[in-house]
């Protein structure tokens, strides 16, 4: 079977939220999770460009105390 390609405005939004985790001390997206109240494999695969809800997203962005405007402010999707 043949894996669906990712959008690559959705790996983009994937990279973002790596980097957010990443400058938050996390080298494990796991621990992230764990220690956030996350799913963890939602929260990997989110990582990976997987689609998300707008949910997901906002509770990713309450966890670094950014609004969905900063989140974005770098991103060109």
């Amino acid at each position: 079977m043949q894996e669906k390609e990712v959008d690559p405005r959705l790996r983009v939004i994937g990279e973002k939220i790596k980097k957010l985790r990443l400058q938050k001390g996390y080298s494990s997206y796991e621990n992230f999770a764990f220690d956030n109240g996350l799913p963890r494999v939602g929260y990997g695969r989110h990582e990976k460009g997987s689609n998300l809800t707008m949910a997901s997203l906002l509770r990713i962005a309450d966890i670094h105390n950014i609004t969905l405007r900063e989140f974005f402010s770098d991103i060109d999707v």
